[in-house]
């Protein structure tokens, strides 16, 4: 198999799971930086989350610059 179809396989479930993230944040009641604060608890999950995912894609391309090719120890 080749490399870069698993890494594209991967980037496109990143990006999946990070645009259902955004789907989930609750919407403000007003247009005003208080009504925006009172989620203050769902907005910091999502930038934990963001940022725990981030890191583990950035690790996995991290990861595939030394990976050659894939076999079924890598997989």
């Amino acid at each position: 198999m080749n490399k870069a179809r698993l890494e594209a396989f991967t980037d496109a479930i990143i990006a999946i799971v990070l645009t259902l993230l955004v789907l989930d944040l609750p919407r403000p009641q007003t247009p005003s930086v208080r009504a925006l604060f009172a989620e203050w608890q769902s907005i910091y999950v999502y930038i934990i989350t963001f940022t725990l995912l981030i890191s583990i894609w950035l690790n996995h391309h991290d990861l595939f610059v030394q990976v050659k090719k894939i076999d079924r120890v890598v997989f």
